[in-house]
């Protein structure tokens, strides 16, 4: 995990403090967030658009659930990565299908020591709002890299204007970021992403004293 984007500077930056955050958090996190109607319309386009039997790649699986477990319920060969020791060793639990790694998004490649290949298919499901915005145009750039010819990537995002700014999270404190659409859109399109579905869905956590939310999701292909 030491390398980092090219072009930022060589090391992966220290999520540290985001990764112990999560640890804590464990699966509470899907009590917070019980209906995932917008992810799980983005896990079946996913899953019914890839051809049988795709490799895909489930960036900040959390807990497994419930996309990695939706993708091997539909036949895919899945490979999970997230931050949190916690989350994945749920995650092998719930999903013992699918192989499991701990990477920083900064640090997925698809070649050498630590490659994890090419795949027919990402999903980004909120993965990306952990990062300062400087970093997306780099995030997505290395996901495009480990997209196939014509791969497909499912992206979800929180509309908001925010930058690497500290919250509470369930008795926890991470900083996040968020985009208004119209930029969303535009980074997306310069890593060289073609756009061609999007979906906004009002979202209203279970956790007390969460505020409600937009999320975006898009259906990208390379």
């Amino acid at each position: 995990m030491s390398e980092g984007y090219e072009g930022y500077g060589g090391a992966a930056p220290d999520r540290t403090g985001q990764a112990e955050a999560f640890d804590a958090i464990g699966a509470r996190y899907d009590d917070a967030f019980p209906h995932k109607e917008g992810q799980l319309a983005a896990g079946e386009w996913l899953a019914k658009t890839l051809a049988p039997g795709s490799r895909v790649l489930d960036v900040g699986c959390g807990t497994g659930t419930p996309t990695a477990r939706q993708l091997v319920d539909a036949g895919h060969t899945v490979v999970g990565v997230d931050l949190s020791r916690t989350m994945l060793d749920l995650a092998r639990q719930r999903v013992p299908e699918a192989e499991f790694h701990q990477r920083d998004v900064a640090a997925l490649r698809a070649e050498g020591p630590d490659g994890l290949g090419t795949f027919d298919g990402i999903a980004c499901f909120f993965t990306l709002l952990m990062l300062p915005r400087a970093e997306l145009p780099y995030a997505l750039a290395t996901l495009r890299s480990l997209l196939r010819p014509g791969g497909l990537l499912a992206l979800s995002m929180v509309e908001a204007d925010l930058d690497d700014t500290a919250i509470p999270f369930l008795g926890q404190t991470i900083r996040v970021s968020g985009h208004p659409r119209a930029a969303l859109r535009e980074v997306v399109r310069e890593a060289g992403l073609e756009i061609t579905g999007e979906d906004v869905y009002a979202y209203d956590p279970a956790e007390p004293g969460a505020r409600p939310e937009h999320q975006l999701f898009l259906n990208c292909r390379a």
